[in-house]
């Protein structure tokens, strides 16, 4: 029994589609795999972030938090004001890595809670900082861009007292 026209185009159709859907379904695996969250210290605090899981935190270096190691061991302390995280990482740090800087770094949280770092990515200062680093601490009061002001004065890096002035 032959085949009509409507239906060889119909088949054709229906397999087309679900080529395509199979296709999809490749692509979005191998994405899923290479995908790298962002998170600030609080985000990581509230939520369940597994130690295989790879992500981004990003931050400023927390003032005398710098303590370097062994060889080119460095261990320090990201934070978004609210909340810290302690990182650790073995490699070059960026020339302009410094405590009070914005920050990014990629890795893995050990069982301790412990950021270990594999990349670490520094910034001269926050007119730079990454968008998701600023937008976090723009949420959390700390941080603020010139442009942001509707007086004109420069980006603000403390949070100001009841009476306006910096601490």
């Amino acid at each position: 029994m032959a085949m009509t026209r409507k239906k060889q185009r119909t088949t054709m159709i229906i397999g087309g589609l679900v080529i395509l859907g199979i296709a999809a379904a490749i692509i979005m695996t191998a994405l899923r795999d290479t995908i790298v969250f962002f998170y600030s210290p609080t985000e990581v605090a509230e939520k369940t972030i597994g130690p295989d899981t790879r992500f981004r935190l990003g931050g400023l270096v927390e003032k005398g938090s710098v303590k370097r190691g062994e060889g080119t061991t460095v261990s320090f302390k990201v934070s978004d004001t609210a909340k810290s995280i302690s990182v650790k990482y073995t490699g070059t740090l960026p020339d302009l890595f410094r405590e009070g800087q914005g920050v990014v770094t990629e890795g893995k949280l050990d069982g301790n809670g412990v950021f270990i770092a594999d990349n670490v990515l520094a910034k001269h200062d926050e007119n730079y900082m990454p968008k998701e680093v600023a937008d976090s601490l723009k949420k959390q009061g700390y941080w603020k861009h010139a442009e942001d002001d509707k007086d004109g004065n420069s980006a603000k890096t403390k949070p100001e007292n009841a009476e306006g002035k910096k601490p």
